[in-house]
């Protein structure tokens, strides 16, 4: 619930969602979960103006900005491990052949499109948008004390890593056992083994949002207007 532009983070990465065609949600709600289920619950509250008729207890809203989402608000538990919360949040997605899944921290400018249209091609179990993080120092090329090269932040230190924006089958469940299963390790590891997860290069802008240095460059990003995962 971090806001970025007087918005939750959770706002923005549904948004990039939605933009695609994405409008049914499950949320798994864990500490403080209420204060999403209260976000949710009044969200014209929040979006829209309104006019509040005490005496009747009754809310008149005016110039609406609802989306048109769909959201489930499941509560998975406050030490649930990431596994554990997919798993809980099956009997919602079990009617699909495969749900859209990630973190609740990061947003990028994923074509989330051409990312379903790999997954259905390649027809293994599940998908992970690979992403090559901008390095957080400056890097340098020596040779001996002689610097031969100098960049500022580069676009990436190298290697490509779990951006979480999975596509994945409910036949996932198969592979978590409890609460403390923890989805990146377990279920992805049997998914390796069994060649059942492929990986979608996604070359564009991805941030994570773990602290307050991240959550203040989009901040910045999003005030210049120059947000790149405001695809919407």
């Amino acid at each position: 619930m971090v806001e970025i532009g007087g918005m939750p983070i959770l706002w923005h990465i549904m948004k990039i969602y939605s933009h695609f065609g994405f409008h049914d949600f499950v949320i798994c709600l864990g500490y403080k979960g209420y204060v999403i289920k209260e976000y949710f619950a009044n969200y014209f509250l929040h979006t829209s103006d309104v006019t509040l008729h005490l005496a009747e207890n009754r809310m008149e809203v005016h110039r609406k900005n609802a989306e048109p989402w769909r959201v489930t608000l499941v509560d998975t538990g406050e030490t649930t491990q990431t596994g554990g919360r997919v798993q809980r949040i099956l009997p919602y997605v079990q009617d699909d052949p495969f749900f859209a899944l990630t973190y609740g921290d990061g947003v990028a400018n994923i074509d989330l499109a051409a990312q379903v249209e790999f997954h259905r091609a390649h027809g293994r179990k599940a998908t992970v948008a690979a992403v090559r993080p901008a390095a957080r120092f400056g890097a340098m090329r020596l040779d001996g004390d002689h610097v031969i090269n100098f960049a500022e932040k580069p676009e990436s230190d190298g290697g490509w890593i779990n951006g979480g924006f999975f596509l994945v089958s409910p036949s996932v469940g198969e592979l978590i056992t409890s609460d403390q299963t923890v989805w990146e390790r377990e279920p992805m590891e049997a998914l390796v083994r069994a060649g059942e997860l492929r990986a979608y290069y996604h070359r564009g802008f991805w941030h994570p949002m773990d602290t307050v240095r991240e959550r203040q460059f989009l901040e910045e990003e999003w005030a210049r207007g120059s947000a790149p995962w405001r695809v919407w």
